[in-house]
């Protein structure tokens, strides 16, 4: 069967990095009706190219249109689906049960999913919206292994899940602290993450209501004996990096699993990339069944700061094997560091030199975005990203 790595993407940019990493499909937010309304989001003119740019690769682009709907939001909504539909978008993802009429009514063909904000845990929850035309459904992020195997094994529509990324300390991502504390509607794309403040508790401690972030990699090769078709990464808001570095992580891991060369190594050395991609604790939060509050929360903030991306690589020379690559964070000569990419098995090189775009030969790379040259020893590629050694 076809497993689908599906990213998220807060701009162009990030569409495409997505795709040259792996992705088969990607899920975006137009300016409206979407649950990240802080993201860069998409235009339609940018809707319709990142779907032209995916169609060119045979991979697909779906559209959030999940928000809890209020009735002054329904204006416009019948142009929006209408103007997506004839931009030929591959799927809606939707929440509400307005937007399951409207789509009806305009007799509108593109296919639906339910959003995960709809909670779905069980077996008849599906059975119901697949009769409301349904084509998949995303389990909610609570659902255990037990819960999904039950849903697979009784069912065809297509399953899709949550396997990395951030938690809501709310049930499914709905929650209403937001609203409360800032004004923001988090259900109307508005959420201010009010869980990673800290509270005083009047124990002369500060305690944050944050769940700790979801990582699967031990997981992906039972997720997909199961048969799940969909593994969805959350971040619409996230970097470059961390878009290309958990695509390239989970995509190596899922093709190894299916030509049957997936090893103990390869999980314990992208669990290492994944672990330090995230400035968070991670966990695989409910699959194996619900985990206590030590094991799930935050006692206190814990998050630190990521430098592990150096350098983008801009171009190559194979005369000389100089590679023009764009700084990002602080690295010397002398250093051991690793390049990776769509076309570039993760190798390792000692820097050698380091020449600034003064024409000078220095010590370190140390301005943000300088173009700078360095010396590798193998060929490597536009868009391949230099990061610190991480074995």
């Amino acid at each position: 069967m076809k497993y689908e790595l599906l990213l998220p993407a807060g701009d162009l940019a990030r569409l495409k990095f997505a795709f040259m990493y792996g992705a088969d499909a990607v899920y975006i937010g137009g300016y409206n009706y979407s649950l990240r309304a802080n993201a860069n989001n998409f235009s339609l003119d940018e809707i319709r190219e990142g779907v032209e740019f995916a169609h060119k690769l045979n991979k697909k682009v779906y559209v959030t249109v999940n928000m809890v709907f209020h009735n002054e939001d329904l204006d416009g909504l019948d142009d929006y689906l209408k103007a997506l539909d004839e931009i030929g978008i591959d799927s809606y993802i939707i929440s509400d049960f307005a937007v399951i009429e409207a789509i009806k009514r305009l007799k509108i063909k593109t296919s639906f999913f339910i959003s995960t904000q709809k909670s779905i845990t069980n077996l008849e929850a599906v059975k119901f919206y697949k009769s409301l035309g349904a084509y998949r459904v995303v389990m909610a992020r609570e659902c255990s292994r037990e819960d999904i195997k039950r849903i697979k094994e009784n069912i065809d529509t297509e399953v899709e899940v949550f396997i990395h990324g951030a938690m809501c300390t709310s049930y499914s991502g709905r929650c209403v602290m937001s609203n409360y504390v800032t004004l923001r509607d988090s259900n109307r794309g508005g959420c201010s993450q009010v869980c990673r403040f800290t509270f005083d508790c009047g124990k002369d401690e500060e305690y944050a209501f944050s769940s700790k972030d979801l990582n699967m990699i031990d997981y992906l090769s039972d997720m997909m004996d199961l048969g799940i078709e969909s593994y969805k990464i959350e971040g619409r808001m996230k970097s470059l990096y961390y878009i290309a570095t958990v695509a390239n992580a989970y995509r190596t891991i899922m093709d190894k699993k299916i030509d049957g060369t997936l090893t103990e190594e390869d999980i314990i050395y992208y669990k290492k990339v994944l672990n330090r991609v995230s400035n968070r604790e991670n966990i695989p939060q409910f699959y194996n069944g619900v985990v206590g509050v030590e094991g799930q929360y935050y006692t206190g903030r814990q998050e630190v700061s990521n430098k592990d991306f150096l350098g983008l690589v801009k171009s190559y020379d194979e005369t000389t094997s100089e590679a023009v690559v764009e700084q990002r964070n602080k690295f010397s000569v002398g250093d051991t560091v690793e390049v990776f990419g769509p076309n570039t098995v993760t190798k390792k090189f000692k820097v050698e030199y380091i020449i600034n775009s003064d024409d000078e030969k220095v010590e370190s790379a140390s301005h943000a975005q300088e173009i700078i040259k360095i010396k590798i020893p193998f060929k490597v590629y536009e868009n391949d990203i230099i990061r610190v050694n991480i074995a």
